[in-house]
């Protein structure tokens, strides 16, 4: 297609609707370029859209990108009373959330340094801080809780879940489903600027997982490799039904032209790209086809839906058929115990327990 036929422009959103009442959670899901953020800032009335309207009520608090709100020339004290200032705070409404704010965001030692000079990491902890602890009625964040330390995304998902226990409404975008999921109670994908799925959390996720790895399958189609992958499956250890807690069987068939010694890895995933576990095998593949078989002796997964993930790799780890999502599977059992809103499960992982309750 020349140049000149492209399209100049498209819509960022189109027929999105999204109705959120105090005490919701929502996390926005999709693909880079969706239109996640444009919805945050159209939120924020930092954008406003050209049809359509947008009705929020109360006082939003936002970290969209990690120096919204902040003014470089300004010190970290100066910026929390100028961002005090945007949500229409008077100053001794700032003033008397002001520790609160230096505390959370550990910043005491360079509270009277321009913000110019911090690192991407500090201007987003005194963002964070100064959002969510200026009395918002709605908390808007998108991905930049992914610039903090662990320690501090812990603390960002506890005050989260301070201000949902609270009565406040979030509005979360994040590329990490563990921590939508576990901090939502519903979730919006957005794809091509168009709601693709609305509803809870979980069915919303899944059925975004799962055209994510039909979309990795598809352009994976026809790329030449050394090592061929015929075939994948998994079973229960009797070629039935996959059962929490019992053993599992994956079937391997391999091809290739030429012997190689190679490192044939599978793994599992709930998520498109965290695999739960994953199991490896040295050995010299012949030329022509090889089948293999894996027993996991005690599968450490709830009941749900999972993808097996497959490998070939040299022993300089080129990869000789490429890491991918090779087959879908569903595996019988109770369900994971429901965790407290923001407490994020990194995997799933099913552990049997029983419990003892002696009154006295």
């Amino acid at each position: 297609m020349r140049r000149q036929n492209l399209p100049r422009w498209r819509w960022a959103l189109q027929d999105v609707s999204l109705r959120a009442e105090p005490g919701d959670s929502i996390g926005l899901v999709g693909p880079n370029g969706s239109g996640k953020t444009t919805l945050l800032r159209l939120l924020t009335r930092v954008m406003y859209p050209y049809a359509g309207r947008v009705e929020v009520g109360g006082r939003v608090g936002a970290l969209i990108e990690i120096r919204a709100g902040l003014h470089p020339e300004l010190s970290g004290a100066q910026n929390v009373y100028f961002f005090g200032a945007l949500l229409g705070l008077r100053r001794r409404e700032v003033a008397r959330r002001f520790d609160e704010i230096v505390s959370f965001a550990e910043l005491e030692h360079a509270l009277d340094r321009p913000v110019k000079y911090y690192s991407s990491g500090m201007q987003m902890r005194l963002g964070f801080a100064a959002a969510s602890f200026l009395d918002p009625a709605v908390l808007l964040v998108d991905e930049v809780l992914a610039v903090g330390d662990a320690s501090f995304q812990q603390r960002c998902l506890a005050r989260m879940r301070e201000l949902l226990g609270a009565g406040k409404t979030l509005i979360f975008v994040s590329h990490d489903l563990a921590a939508v999921e576990m901090t939502c109670r519903r979730a919006l994908w957005l794809e091509e600027g168009r709601v693709r799925a609305d509803g809870d959390v979980r069915d919303v996720l899944n059925a975004y997982r799962e055209s994510v790895d039909q979309h990795s399958a598809a352009r994976r189609l026809g790329s030449a490799e050394e090592v061929s992958l015929l075939s994948v499956s998994v079973l229960g250890e009797r070629a039935g039904t996959v059962v929490a807690g019992a053993a599992a069987v994956v079937d391997l068939v391999l091809a290739n032209t030429q012997p190689h010694w190679c490192l044939v890895c599978v793994g599992v995933s709930e998520d498109p790209s965290s695999p739960i576990f994953v199991l490896r095998r040295d050995l010299h593949l012949q030329a022509g086809t090889t089948r293999m078989r894996c027993t996991i002796e005690n599968l450490p997964l709830p009941g749900g839906r999972y993808w097996l993930w497959a490998g070939v790799f040299d022993r300089a780890g080129r990869p000789l058929s490429a890491w991918h999502a090779a087959c879908a599977f569903d595996v019988a059992g109770p369900a994971l115990d429901v965790p407290p809103p923001a407490v994020v499960l990194r995997a799933p992982v099913y552990v049997g327990s029983v419990w003892e309750i002696e009154a006295g």
